[in-house]
Order: structure tokens, then C-alpha cells, then sequence
């Protein structure tokens, strides 16, 4: 499995962006996927998830009612919107899947193909 994010850049504070997520593979439908984030000096947090068909998404509580997680099968994509963006999003975003999970975790180490990262900087 192979995952490119994109849709990073530099947005001032309460502004928005959308980042995207291409993954290869024919079996996307099947896989649970979620988006984490790491700003420097930090550890790597998770954002926000959601399940192989859509219907379950998970967010982090400082994101909820900010960020939207969604996902388009036929397209082999999932995104994240970022709403009302704040100085403390400030981050690179990852994408991450583990095609082998039932359930979905919050685990970074649970993930095992990651995508190459995408910056956002939000300006204050």
C-alpha cells in the first residue's frame, strides 16, 4: 500500500484547508484509515479516523466540530477538512492505515504504511 498526501500549505488563523490522501491498492474499500499529525518538539498525535465503509469517525477533541474526515472508495481517497484552523494546528499531517485491523485505533505504532507527510502552517 502506498498513501500521498497533499493539500498542505500556509493558511492564516481561522481559515481553511483540505487535505487529501491517494491511496494504491484495490483493496482501500477495506481498510480503516486516519490522519495524525506531529509539530516539532511533539510526539505524533492522532486527528481523526474513520472506518472501511465511512459510516464510523473518530476525532480528537480539539478538532471536533473544526474537522470533517471523510473518504471516497471509488476514488481510492480520504480527506480531511480543516475548518476554523488554528495557530496550534500547526503541523505536518500524515495519513496511516493497517490493512489488517479489525478495529480502529488511535495507536500511532498500530499503523503500518504511512504517507509521506504534508505541512500545515497556520499564521496567527
Amino acid at each position: 500500500v502506498q498513501l500521498q498526501a497533499s493539500g498542505g500549505g500556509l493558511v492564516q488563523a481561522g481559515g481553511s484547508l483540505r487535505l487529501s490522501c491517494a491511496a494504491s491498492g484495490r483493496s482501500f474499500s477495506g481498510y480503516h484509515m486516519a490522519w495524525f499529525r506531529q509539530a516539532p518538539g511533539k510526539e505524533r498525535e492522532f486527528v481523526a479516523s474513520i472506518n472501511y465503509s465511512g459510516v464510523r469517525k473518530y476525532y480528537l477533541d480539539s478538532v471536533k466540530g473544526r474537522f470533517t474526515i471523510s473518504r471516497n472508495n471509488a476514488k481510492n481517497t480520504v480527506y480531511l477538512q480543516m475548518n476554523s484552523l488554528r495557530s496550534e494546528d500547526t503541523a505536518t499531517y500524515y495519513c496511516a492505515t493497517d490493512p489488517r485491523a479489525v478495529l480502529i485505533t488511535t495507536t500511532p505504532d498500530r499503523y503500518i504504511y504511512w504517507g509521506q507527510g504534508t505541512q500545515v502552517t497556520v499564521s496567527s
